[in-house]
């Protein structure tokens, strides 16, 4: 039985009657081949549609000072950059592309207290764009920890128009739990203390909430 996501429940019934209506359609005034073929590709736009929205069995990996996936998808950008954002000075950067075929929740990397949450809107370039990060929609969200500080963007893409963020400015964040949700393929960024110790390499594909990104010195 797969569970979807609740940013998708809509969409999964909405798509599931349309793609219905044009099945009976189909076999109503068209040919046989022609509806067999409506059929299969209707078929395969549901698949996708409920891959996307799904929400997988998991057991996050849980440690203070182990910072976790936020995101499932690939590695794709680490580097030292200069983040004027909450974090105000030098830090790495860890950046994970989320295809439309990865699960689209995205977690909070640590827990501890939510200190900082803002929107920007923005242009949608590809999210594979190294200037997507600073000039496309995004949702920030810095976290501050016993260990150190981090920040966390979600960022839409070319596709993805759409960023859900739960977090909120003074409350706790709970590693592992849910901090918002990213609609049809994009980013997620996050700006580590400079002496975190990077436990991934770009191209590595992650986890969300079960795989360990770095760990706080």
């Amino acid at each position: 039985m797969i569970k979807i996501h609740r940013e998708g429940r809509w969409i999964v019934l909405i798509t599931l009657f349309v793609l219905l209506a044009l099945v009976i359609l189909s076999a109503l005034f068209l040919t046989y081949q022609v509806n067999y073929i409506t059929s299969v590709l209707s078929l395969i736009v549901l698949i996708l549609v409920l891959r996307f929205f799904r929400v997988p069995a998991r057991r996050p990996f849980l440690d203070e000072k182990t910072i976790i996936a936020p995101a499932y998808g690939k590695v794709v950008v680490i580097e030292q950059v200069e983040q004027k954002e909450y974090l105000d000075g030098p830090c790495m950067q860890v950046s994970i592309f989320m295809s439309i075929h990865d699960v689209h929740i995205n977690y909070f990397p640590v827990s501890g207290k939510i200190a900082y949450q803002k929107y920007h809107p923005g242009r949608y370039l590809v999210a594979r764009h190294p200037k997507s990060s600073t000039l496309n929609e995004k949702s920030s969200v810095g976290i501050e920890t016993p260990y150190g500080r981090l920040l966390a963007r979600q960022i839409a893409g070319y596709v993805a128009r759409r960023i859900c963020s739960y977090a909120t400015e003074g409350e706790a964040a709970r590693q592992g739990s849910e901090m918002g949700f990213i609609k049809f393929g994009s980013r997620l960024d996050l700006f580590l203390p400079l002496d975190a110790h990077i436990m991934v390499e770009p191209g590595q594909q992650v986890i969300g909430s079960v795989t360990p990104i770095a760990l706080f010195k």
